[in-house]
């Protein structure tokens, strides 16, 4: 079976003060994280402190875009088109609730490679998802 991934409607995401880095990267075509001077660890969503260690020193870094698929879900009903729910676990650590794109959702795999790819919201907004870069995982 084959199910291609088409693009669908995507609603605007909540920006906020915190996020706004985010969202201005992601126009640019950039996926950025939060890191922790104190603690040295990278960290998704955006927020003023460090989950790990309660630190205000955070910056935003850019990352690789790449990672691999931590665990996905097709959606087949109640959806216009079916789409993939996913967890990708970024190259820096941090894991990333997003869908996956521009592919056959029947030849999804846990492990997979993939890239960061961006998607236009109803607001013009980007919203970072992610695309496989080959095969099934080996």
């Amino acid at each position: 079976m084959t199910t291609i991934a088409q693009d669908r409607e995507l609603h605007p995401p909540a920006i906020t003060p915190e996020t706004q880095p985010f969202f201005d990267a992601t126009a640019r075509g950039a996926l950025m994280l939060k890191f922790c001077d104190a603690c040295q660890r990278f960290h998704h969503y955006p927020r003023a402190l460090c989950p790990h260690c309660f630190s205000e020193r955070t910056r935003w870094v850019e990352t690789k875009g790449t990672g691999s698929i931590y665990t996905f879900s097709v959606l087949r009903a109640g959806t216009p088109t079916p789409f993939a729910l996913a967890y990708v676990q970024l190259d820096e650590g941090p894991r990333m609730m997003t869908n996956l794109v521009d592919c056959d959702l029947d030849a999804l795999d846990i492990g997979q490679p993939v890239r960061v790819v961006f998607k236009p919201a109803t607001n013009g907004a980007m919203i970072p998802m992610f695309t496989p870069t080959q095969g099934k995982a080996p």
